[in-house]
């Protein structure tokens, strides 16, 4: 059951990483279902306080990826009705054009938010989307920089038991 744990561990912590990426996949979510799997394992060291911290870190960037386009786009001087439309646009964007759409929803969306807002400030709409399609790069980096963690995790888990069956394998 261990090396079946390991394996999951492993292929769920990758798919996490890809999923950082792909937008139809839970990439945080997914990294973190490995590092569950590599904790139930017999041979595990990982303590419950790194598994708590993990999922309060899985939590907050999985919360930001969402809001962190609206908030991005009052940070670069968009209205209320832009921040709307940033976060409109990124669900619209996930269930109606994947995986193009979870780039371009949030952009688009803060774009015609301002543009309902104030229709002669063109220049100032698209610096607000650009605002949000750089909130989308930013919360990249970080679920990215997390399910990395959470596979380097993963790795120095499994390393001591992996060397050892290999040691005693071959």
């Amino acid at each position: 059951m261990d090396i079946t744990l390991s394996i999951a561990a492993f292929a769920l912590s990758i798919l996490g990483i890809i999923g950082c990426i792909v937008p139809a996949l839970p990439g945080v979510a997914l990294s973190y279902a490995g590092l569950l799997c590599a904790w139930f394992t017999s041979y595990s060291q990982m303590t419950s306080g790194a598994i708590w911290l993990w999922l309060a870190v899985t939590v907050a960037v999985s919360a930001a990826d969402y809001f962190l386009p609206a908030w991005m786009t009052r940070r670069f001087g968009g209205s209320r009705s832009g921040a709307i439309g940033a976060t409109a646009g990124v669900f619209a964007g996930f269930f109606l054009f994947p995986p193009v759409g979870i780039i371009l929803g949030p952009f688009a969306g803060a774009v015609l938010g301002e543009l309902l807002n104030d229709r002669s400030d063109v220049p100032k709409a698209f610096l607000v989307g650009f605002g949000s399609f750089l909130a989308f790069v930013v919360g990249t980096g970080v679920k990215l920089a997390a399910s990395a963690g959470m596979l380097i995790h993963v790795a120095a888990d499994t390393y001591p038991a992996l060397r050892d069956w290999f040691a005693t394998t071959f």
